[in-house]
């Protein structure tokens, strides 16, 4: 039977390639996105195999029910979620106004960790014995975020959700794992690994560079299969060992 996989934040970078790696398995795709509607059209109608969809939400604005419940009615079921979407707002703490640092904090703790909550909570009501649960993290929950406390902590607080909820959701057959990401190379970042302190960056890795969005999809694809149920409560470090614990 062929498993059906909402991935959110999936029409670029990260979130697409997951969909690629999910789909290249055998998994429909509801692929979703907030705004970029053309974008995510793109990548539904280039993924392998058929039946793909798109899903439009704000995770900002409670729409997590309903980002699930027209999953559901697409792809007829849910068997895999992977909360990807988030937000990174620049806002060291010495050179950010008051102002500036609470609404930094309220945008990235309600899309980053807010969201995935609301959406897990309403994808739990679909999924049955078997399904997989998957956050993607940071290695920044470890190591700190200097300019950007906020997205720090919302990632540790999203690595502890994914750790609390493998435990009371093992009972159901339901696996939950996470992903901690370092440096990507994605659009956002492309002038800045151009630039003077792309060195630096691709340095943190004793590889000599940053990840490729594939690199974080492979080992989502890999907690996605039937045979990863045991590493329930885990969060792989992909990061290049740029950040060991």
């Amino acid at each position: 039977m062929t498993r059906r996989a909402l991935v959110t934040g999936a029409s670029r970078g990260i979130g697409a390639a997951i969909a690629h790696a999910l789909a290249r398995n055998g998994h429909r795709i509801a692929v979703h996105f907030r705004n970029d509607e053309a974008k995510a059209v793109e990548v539904a109608r280039n993924l392998p195999g058929e039946g793909h969809v798109t899903v439009q939400g704000d995770l900002g604005a409670n729409q997590a029910e309903q980002i699930v419940r027209e999953t559901v009615e697409q792809l007829g079921g849910l068997d895999v979620l992977v909360n990807n979407a988030g937000v990174y707002f620049h806002h060291p703490i010495a050179t950010t106004s008051f102002d500036e640092w609470q609404d930094a904090w309220r945008r990235t703790v309600e899309l980053n960790l807010y969201g995935p909550a609301d959406l897990t909570w309403h994808a739990v009501r679909h999924l049955t014995e078997g399904g997989r649960i998957i956050n993607v993290g940071s290695r920044g929950a470890y190591r700190g975020e200097p300019d950007a406390p906020a997205y720090g902590a919302a990632k540790a607080g999203l690595h502890a959700m994914t750790q609390s909820l493998a435990l009371s959701l093992a009972p159901q057959g339901i696996a939950v794992a996470g992903v901690a990401p370092g440096f990507v190379r994605t659009d956002m970042v492309a002038d800045l690994l151009a630039g003077p302190e792309g060195d630096a960056i691709r340095a943190q890795s004793p590889f000599h560079r940053v990840a490729e969005p594939e690199d974080v999809a492979a080992a989502v694809a890999w907690l996605a299969q039937p045979e990863a149920e045991w590493a329930a409560g885990t969060i792989i470090d992909v990061n290049g060992a740029s950040h060991l614990r």
